[in-house]
């Protein structure tokens, strides 16, 4: 005879599961075997309640993509390195002698979109996965995805991403077309629209103000920042009118920016303002071979410096009118200064001596003009000789200021004065120093880092000391080197008071730079067009 099988709540039979049988029976089913029954029953009940739903409209077919396939070679390291991101969890390792693929997958986009090639479409759904996870392959990754990623991320919310961050795939009108240029400002995506004001501005720089001046008003305050952000490309006399009415924004983000716009431009008129405050300031005394600077900051913030982006409020530990001064400084043209110095150069205005500990004040203030004016001269005299150490410097110890001065270098200098300062300090304060250097790294650099790895190997120092410069060292050393540095990857004796063991961790360390090198050679034969 059949059993009856009581219907139950879902609810009921789970909780059921969760406690046993044995504590809590089922009403009017007996053991596990009734408790399987009723939940079988339940689920057919379920499906068999479903209504049919109207099929939903396809969506339209994948644009077209012009570009060349990858080569297979190309195309199956793609997939390795992109399976290795998801086995690894996107985190890589650092022990062992094996490459770590995780961090080549960077380097491989940028080679493969040097060469224009289109992603294949069986790898976009991993590639935007692996853009979704890091943030830092976003540019690479959707320029390399195309307009059929844009399109295949249109599909899935969780890739919504790429349509917020990019524009490289997107259609932008014909920028001679009023209509449709006025459609999309008013109609686009944030990100289209930002990509629109570039399209314009680059093609007609007063157009892109008269656009940007039709909703300014109505914009949010992040969206008008971003918006005037834009400007710093072709960056011109055309925008100071604009940025001088910005100074008026009611948002204090916007009124900084658009200063510090402004002081990029030494001919505009806030440049001329904030330089007649900054030299009524600085006062150098040239009468004798003893010259020096005398230094007397503002004694208050007046509602016109505000205006012109002054901060009157320092931040906690700050003196109100080194702050000030900072800013004034900071925000006149570097033209200014040799002219108020009797002529002198860069480099003779930063050695004088600075009264009253104001120094250091001084000095970084120009560095962060230097930054901001893109002055390769006065970069060079604030930086000064890379053998002379931090502290004793012409400009500022900072590694961080430093190395917004050094990118503002040509690159074959960038890389030759990090050589030398490597050569003379180590590698204990180069990390920063390195990363704006042009990769590959030049051989002159190359060897000074290497060079500096095998004397602190030798010192004995444990490798994870310098895991960050071994890391760039596999992403930027020239793939050319392995062979000269298979000498490395042997356990030579270690010496006395040397780190137990740290010559077997310095080997595997070498062999994988080596092996590292080795593959990314490879990848880039891999991607050489047929």
């Amino acid at each position: 005879m059949p059993r009856t099988i009581t219907p139950a709540p879902w609810e009921e039979l789970v909780t059921t599961a969760l406690l046993g049988t044995d504590r809590r029976p089922a009403e009017g089913n007996d053991g596990p075997a009734g408790l399987l029954d009723a939940a079988a029953l339940h689920t057919v009940r379920r499906r068999a309640g479903l209504l049919p739903a109207p099929a939903a409209p396809r969506p339209e077919p994948a644009p077209a993509d012009p570009r060349p396939p990858l080569p297979t070679a190309a195309r199956r390291r793609l997939a390795q390195l992109l399976a290795d991101r998801s086995a690894a969890g996107g985190s890589g390792g650092r022990r062992g002698t094996a490459p770590d693929l995780t961090e080549l997958i960077p380097q491989w986009l940028a080679t493969a979109n040097q060469h224009g090639f289109r992603a294949p479409a069986a790898l976009l759904p991993p590639l935007l996965d692996a853009a979704r996870s890091r943030t830092d392959l976003r540019p690479q990754a959707l320029a390399f995805a195309g307009p059929r990623g844009l399109w295949l991320a249109g599909l899935n919310p969780e890739w919504k991403f790429a349509l917020r961050g990019s524009s490289s795939g997107s259609l932008l009108p014909d920028v001679t077309d009023p209509e449709a240029v006025a459609r999309l400002w008013e109609e686009g995506l944030f990100a289209e629209r930002v990509a629109l004001l570039g399209a314009v501005r680059a093609h007609d720089p007063a157009s892109a103000l008269t656009l940007l001046a039709t909703t300014w008003s109505t914009e949010r305050a992040e969206d008008r920042l971003m918006f005037l952000d834009s400007l710093r490309t072709g960056l011109s006399a055309v925008d100071e009118t604009f940025l001088e009415e910005a100074l008026s924004d009611r948002s204090r983000n916007v009124r900084s920016t658009a200063a510090e716009l402004l002081s990029a431009l030494p001919e505009s008129a806030f440049a001329g303002r904030m330089a007649a405050r900054a030299i009524s300031c600085v006062s150098p005394d040239l009468a004798d071979d003893d010259a020096s600077v005398a230094v007397e900051a503002p004694h208050e913030c007046d509602a016109a410096m505000e205006r012109d982006g002054v901060v009157a409020v320092p931040p906690s530990g700050r003196g109100e009118r080194s702050w000030w001064f900072g800013q004034l400084v900071e925000a006149t043209p570097l033209a200014t200064w040799p002219a108020r110095f009797g002529g002198r150069t860069a480099q003779e205005i930063v050695a004088l001596p600075v009264a009253d500990g104001w120094a250091e004040e001084l000095h970084a203030a120009w560095c962060r003009a230097a930054v901001r004016q893109r002055d390769p001269e006065w970069a060079r005299a604030l930086l000064g000789t890379p053998s002379v150490p931090p502290s004793n410097g012409p400009g500022t110890a900072s590694l961080a200021e430093r190395s917004k001065l050094l990118a503002i270098l040509p690159a074959a200098e960038r890389g030759e004065w990090v050589a030398d300062f490597i050569a003379a300090h180590g590698l204990s304060e180069a990390f920063q120093l390195l990363g704006v250097c042009p990769t590959p790294w030049s051989e002159p650099l190359g060897r000074s880092v290497v060079d500096a790895l095998d004397i602190a190997r030798d010192a004995g120092s444990y490798p994870w000391s310098f895991s960050g410069v071994m890391g760039l060292a596999e992403r930027c050393l020239n793939p050319a080197e392995a062979d000269r540095l298979e000498v490395l990857t042997t356990t030579p004796d270690e010496p006395e008071n040397a780190s137990p063991g740290a010559n077997g961790y310095w080997s595997e360390a070498f062999q994988r730079l080596v092996s590292t090198l080795r593959l990314r050679a490879a990848m880039d034969l891999e991607l050489i067009p047929g």
